[in-house]
């Protein structure tokens, strides 16, 4: 199992409010938008990533972190295993991901996810 990006999830009603600051004036590329999430970053380098969303997707809360990892079903018996608190899933989404919710430590919402199901 290895993780493989973690972008940080912004919850608004506004979605795209981000335009300006991090399109126009920041010039990142606009990766990813489903009308309720759209992704800024730089094309090419997954490692320069932050998401603004109105809700997590089929009508979930807005997770503050995105994990993608390569085996997400590997990450979710390990969770369950140490006894933290799964909240969601795993579900495969119609956008093409297979993913959970957990609570970390802190209380964060972590959506863990693999891309591709």
């Amino acid at each position: 199992m290895s993780v493989k990006r973690i972008v940080t999830n912004i919850k608004t009603q506004n979605v795209s409010a981000a335009k300006s600051f991090y399109q126009d004036v920041l010039e990142l590329d606009l990766l990813m938008d489903h009308g309720w999430i759209e992704t800024y970053g730089l094309l090419g380098k997954e490692n320069i990533q932050i998401s603004f969303a109105s809700q997590g997707g089929s009508n979930t809360p807005t997770p503050d972190l995105s994990i993608e990892v390569d085996d997400v079903d590997a990450v979710f018996e390990r969770m369950k295993s140490a006894g933290y608190t799964i909240e969601y899933g795993p579900v495969d989404e119609p956008w093409g991901v297979r993913r959970f919710y957990v609570r970390d430590p802190f209380g964060k919402l972590i959506n863990i996810l693999a891309h591709g199901h």
